[in-house]
């Protein structure tokens, strides 16, 4: 029994192997994670609940341009702008609410806390919890004057034409690349099934966490931490052509991943005081007492 949770633990394990596929066969019923609404209402972007989210994807669609990609790579993945601990940078995300969002209106600290919480209360690994609690981290991107069409939102392929499966295709025709013949074919700068680590997807939270958290995790979570918001490929498959045959096998920790991501979204916050210190033991575990953002 977890002394924390009071949950059954599961059975132990014989090999690396057999933990792996008992894990990966424990994925979650959407419908027992969200508890305010249908997992149908999620991700409305037909009618989204604020203004700010056909906004932000207008902007987002506009400016996410190959150039644009490489250059914040080149700013922020160096990792010079500030030094401090984990619980400093949450206190930041708590000031930030996510304009590209169209289910939660929390803080951001609010849904990590959810997210991870989902996931302990199923009895995955502590590994992939921290995963849960750190992967919007990346928000704090915010905190250096970045606009969040920088930062946040569903993310997908730049340097090749983009999908008609993205979210609001239409705002992409005033991007600089939509006529670059460089930029506006299937394949663009990339080669057939080349891997997802040779891919520059649009410039945001996801990648910066994943090269902040990259020394610290095992793959399976930088799978999820780098490709959490890549909904056109992990939802709609729209760039299978780019992935290799690891990229296929690794997305099953992203798809067990996002669930937990998107239906633990809930008015009703958690119990930070309750959960201080699991947490604190948790980051004091895995990570450093500062980190370089």
């Amino acid at each position: 029994m977890d002394n924390v949770t009071g949950q059954p633990n599961p059975a132990p394990l014989t090999s690396l192997d057999h933990w792996e596929d008992d894990l990966l066969h424990r994925y979650p019923d959407p419908a027992a994670i969200t508890k305010e609404k249908t997992t149908a209402a999620f991700r409305n972007y037909d009618s989204p609940p604020r203004d700010t989210v056909r906004e932000f994807y207008r902007l987002n669609h506009t400016y996410q341009s190959y150039a644009f990609v490489r250059d914040k790579e080149k700013e922020f993945l160096s990792f010079n702008k500030r030094e401090m601990s984990v619980w400093a940078a949450f206190e930041f995300l708590n000031q930030l609410v996510d304009d590209s969002d169209p289910d939660t209106d929390l803080d951001q600290f609010q849904h990590l806390l959810q997210t991870s919480e989902a996931i302990r209360a199923d009895g995955h690994p502590d590994w992939m919890v921290l995963t849960g609690l750190f992967h919007d981290m990346g928000k704090v991107l915010c905190l250096f004057g970045e606009p969040q069409w920088a930062v946040v939102g569903d993310t997908f392929p730049v340097g090749c034409a983009f999908s008609d499966k993205i979210v609001f295709p239409e705002y992409f025709k005033n991007n600089p690349d939509i006529n670059n013949p460089d930029y506006n074919t299937k394949y663009g700068v990339y080669e057939p099934n080349c891997g997802l680590d040779n891919v520059h997807l649009s410039w945001g939270h996801d990648e910066y966490v994943y090269n902040m958290m990259k020394d610290h995790l095992p793959e399976p979570a930088l799978y999820m931490l780098r490709y959490h918001s890549f909904y056109p490929q992990h939802r709609e498959h729209a760039y299978g052509h780019l992935m290799n045959a690891h990229d296929h096998e690794m997305f099953k920790w992203v798809d067990l991943f996002n669930p937990y991501d998107l239906y633990s979204k809930s008015p009703v916050p958690p119990d930070w005081k309750k959960l201080k210190s699991y947490y604190e033991d948790l980051v004091a575990k895995y990570l450093p007492s500062t980190l370089k953002f």
